[in-house]
């Protein structure tokens, strides 16, 4: 389902609406697959641009665990030449010096303005020297995504690797606030972070979960107890660094969850995806659990089948009788002064249908056409 999500990516976003947004988390058990799945979306994001198949002109890496140069090797692995990067992709380079110490003990003849917040190295490298300051960082993305050429209204793309680096320098509240801003941005077309969810409280996942539209999780393919008891043995350990389980949950426009399962591993110096047999797709229910059964069998469908509605008019080749709600005494014994109870056919003889309307008073104190209100005796 890798292509899925590559595909929901690149098809960006509509109008009215916020740019999508996937959160790709990983775990310490297969933390370098879960870096695999953040370069191969990367990389095929794009690639997807560069080919100009995608809404976005070109796709802004904001990169705080890997050195720029991953990126660029791993997208010229991709097949991306040096013209499509230059032209197509942009990096922030938060890896390089982050807090701004190598820059502040370098002795050079030529020092940098102090108001300046970032320096360019190369044609497509920015360094952001200041990772704390949050603002600075939304400014600084939005200006390199504004800088693709394209005629008309020019949309980028976005990667965050990764939002758990960036939470050492900065609160979960100020990085919600620049997610949630870049994906409300006018020419943001998509957005999609790496986050490590094992490192934080579970809250801190879940906070981010709720700004995207979809989740990826890469979990292991194996799980043995007895590696946690014997250290000694690391069979299930590596497996678990060469393959895993790569789960998506996509939240679509009209409200409805699905889930994908692909089997994700490494090939060489390349990640490749599997998709899983079809015995072991994810098939979970939105049915809460509960201790009763929500479900009717067959014998309980019958017998709800056959209850008689209490008005329900069977008739069963009888006359249909309409109760008036006034009858206590059997037919034979009833005054044949009081107006009938019952009004025996509704259709006459002759066979010609018409309506009867049959008013009995409560009382003969009631006046006919009394319109008076019943409480007007109470003092209220």
């Amino acid at each position: 389902m890798a292509e899925a999500v590559v595909r929901y990516l690149r098809d960006g976003r509509l109008d009215g609406e916020h740019a999508p947004a996937l959160a790709l988390e990983g775990s310490l058990q297969c933390c370098s697959l879960a870096a695999g799945a953040m370069l191969h979306v990367t990389a095929a994001l794009a690639s997807q641009a560069a080919a100009g198949k995608a809404q976005s002109r070109g796709l802004v890496v904001v990169a705080f665990d890997r050195s720029p140069e991953v990126y660029l090797k791993f997208m010229r692995r991709r097949g991306l030449d040096a013209n499509a990067l230059n032209r197509c992709v942009q990096i922030l380079d938060c890896y390089t010096d982050p807090l701004g110490w190598k820059q502040k003990f370098q002795n050079r003849q030529h020092q940098e303005n102090s108001t300046k917040q970032f320096s360019t190295n190369k044609e497509n490298i920015t360094v952001l020297r200041n990772v704390k300051d949050v603002n600075k960082m939304m400014y600084s993305i939005t200006e390199l995504g504004g800088g693709f050429e394209e005629e008309g209204k020019r949309y980028f793309s976005i990667a965050v690797d990764s939002i758990s680096s960036l939470l050492r320098h900065a609160s979960v509240p100020s990085i919600s606030g620049l997610l949630s801003n870049l994906r409300s941005h006018e020419q943001v077309s998509s957005i999609f972070w790496l986050i490590h969810s094992d490192l934080h409280e579970p809250k801190v996942p879940r906070a981010f979960e709720c700004l995207s539209t979809m989740v990826a999780c890469v979990e292991p393919a194996l799980v043995d107890p007895a590696c946690v008891e014997s250290p000694g043995s690391m069979s299930t350990l590596e497996q678990n660094y060469s393959k895993a389980k790569f789960i998506v949950r996509l939240k679509r426009r009209n409200g409805r969850v699905k889930h994908f399962y692909e089997d994700l591993y490494v090939e060489g110096n390349d990640v490749k995806f599997d998709s899983a047999p079809a015995s072991a797709e994810v098939n979970q229910s939105l049915v809460p659990k509960v201790q009763f059964n929500l479900e009717l069998s067959e014998k309980e469908r019958t017998d709800r089948a056959n209850v008689v509605l209490p008005f329900e008019h069977q008739g069963k080749g009888e006359p249909i009788q309409i109760y008036d709600g006034r009858r206590s005494l059997p037919e034979g014994q009833r005054d044949p002064n009081l107006a009938p109870a019952l009004v025996d056919e509704l259709v006459p003889k002759s066979g010609t249908a018409k309506g009867e309307i049959h008013y009995v008073r409560d009382s003969d104190d009631e006046q006919p056409d009394s319109d008076e209100d019943p409480d007007d005796d109470l003092d209220i």
